[in-house]
């Protein structure tokens, strides 16, 4: 941190010393019984000093990580929530597999805990953190993405229509500038490839899915956005199907022994993402903890830093003394030396 002190010249202190001695004599001799006689051997304040008195401290400019606090926040709400959907999978999986082996009391309770994490599903994204997507998987420093497919654009057609130019836009951004352009002979990864480039404009982006299939994602609080007014060139605003895995966790079959099995088998594949999401959130925690422990400075704000502390440390000021012995309280020399040799 730059700091520019400006000192008056010393005639115009001398002056103002002068002008001030006189004012207090005038005060003094119009109430005599005010006054208070000087000690001879009190030090005299010099000019410098009253200058340097009147000037603000020098306080350190250290840049801190603005999104630490909100990365925290986060990864604790979604470490909460995957806990709590981790426990109710775990106890539907047990009375889906009791149900199976015909016992009664699976039957039972099949029900009320399968409303129950229906519930906890359907509140994912305000329980979630933001961070947890639908396929109940942690993104770390990324909000959650809502995956979306756009009727009757498909591999199969471009390819069969090309060559051929689309034009995307959502609301009022994108249009005839943001146009990709298909050529015959693009396989569906560079027909993927293309699609993802125009829409990266829109916050919009493109892929293939494990079945080969053109596949869009945003942001979920883009998603409504998107959804509501994303259209295409010549065919204006297009139908969309949002792919949301989670949604067979709501409405878990259990009409029959088949159903029950499939049942089965999707909360077996959601806990085992919610188990990594665990640990992807508990990581990102433990990232986030550490950096808010070590915040880094530079050597110009540790410096400002270390001459605030000994300026604090030599004042006479009782409220400042006060605070750097209470800190200091049980800090030893050994502490002390140990702490240095870490950096």
């Amino acid at each position: 941190m730059d700091t520019t002190f400006r000192t008056s010249p010393s005639a115009t202190t001398t002056g103002s010393a002068t002008s001030g001695a006189a004012l207090v004599t005038a005060k003094a001799a119009q109430n005599p019984l005010r006054t208070q006689p000087v000690a001879p051997d009190a030090p005299e304040l010099r000019p410098a000093q009253r200058v340097a008195a009147q000037l603000p401290p020098r306080r350190s400019q250290a840049v801190w990580d603005t999104r630490l606090q909100s990365d925290v926040a986060s990864a604790q709400q979604a470490q909460d929530y995957l806990n709590q959907v981790a426990r109710e999978l775990e106890s539907v999986k047990a009375a889906l597999s009791a149900k199976l082996a015909g016992m009664k009391s699976g039957a039972r309770d099949l029900e009320s805990r399968a409303r129950q994490l229906a519930a906890s599903i359907a509140a994912r994204s305000t329980k979630g953190g933001g961070s947890v997507d639908a396929q109940l998987e942690f993104s770390d420093g990324a909000p959650a993405q809502q995956r979306f497919r756009i009727s009757g654009l498909d591999v199969a057609m471009l390819q069969a229509a090309a060559p051929l130019s689309l034009a995307f836009s959502v609301g009022g951004a994108g249009g005839p500038q943001l146009a990709a352009a298909i050529a015959p002979d693009m396989s569906p990864e560079e027909i993927a490839g293309r699609l993802d480039r125009t829409l990266a404009p829109l916050n919009v982006r493109a892929g293939l899915d494990n079945g080969g299939r053109i596949e869009f994602a945003t942001a979920e609080a883009n998603w409504p956005a998107v959804r509501d007014s994303i259209a295409i060139s010549g065919r204006g605003r297009v139908a969309t199907e949002a792919v949301a895995p989670d949604a067979k966790l709501r409405e878990l079959d259990t009409g029959n022994a088949d159903a029950l099995r499939q049942s089965l088998r999707e909360v077996v594949q959601a806990l085992e993402r919610v188990r990594r999401s665990q640990a992807a959130a508990s990581q990102a925690l433990s990232d986030a903890t550490l950096r808010a422990a070590q915040p880094q400075l530079n050597a110009e704000d540790l410096a400002i830093t270390a001459q605030d502390f000994a300026s604090t440390a030599a004042s006479h000021d009782y409220e400042s003394l006060l605070a750097i012995t209470s800190a200091l309280v049980g800090v030893s020399r050994e502490r002390v030396l140990a702490l240095l040799g870490m950096r």
